[in-house]
């Protein structure tokens, strides 16, 4: 069976709900996983944007939430989660913190990518790593790995 991540809130490829987003509570969509491989010790999530500020001209992928060790048994995430499960870290966000940060795009419909990675190991020795950090740590210990994508547009 393949890794998979999904939420119950929209679908691959969907709109994400206003909920979600800077226009509303700004809190985490509920996600899901499956299909974890036995050999995976940890857990990555990394959700950002790739087509920041303007899809038509893209000059940055906008990182808006890291975490890591998340435990490889732990199915998913709640809504609104702010109690994440022990031994989990965060990352800093694009804002400079850690913690989800909603789609806020400046101008048009923009692509969030919600990436899974289950490593074979437990990453060790990071405080608050950017995702380029993140990503350099992960190097050679990626056993798996799957993505969900919704997208938004301000109203």
């Amino acid at each position: 069976m393949a890794m998979e991540i999904n939420s119950s809130a929209f679908a691959d490829g969907g709109s994400i709900p206003t909920r979600y987003t800077c226009q509303g509570a700004d809190v985490s969509p509920p996600l899901a996983w499956s299909g974890i491989p036995p050999e995976a010790k940890s857990l990555v999530l990394i959700v950002d944007d790739p087509d920041a500020p303007d899809p038509k001209a893209p000059k940055r992928t906008w990182v808006h939430w890291v975490l890591y060790n998340l435990a490889p048994d732990s199915g998913g995430l709640a809504e609104a989660v702010e109690d994440l499960p022990p031994g989990s870290g965060e990352g800093l966000n694009d804002w400079g913190r850690t913690a989800y940060g909603g789609p806020c795009p400046p101008v048009g419909r923009h692509r969030y990518f919600h990436k899974l990675y289950a490593l074979d190991t437990v990453l060790d020795g990071l405080v608050r790593p950017t995702k380029a950090q993140l990503e350099a740590a992960m190097t050679g210990h990626i056993v798996a790995r799957a993505e969900f994508v919704g997208t938004y547009e301000k109203h």
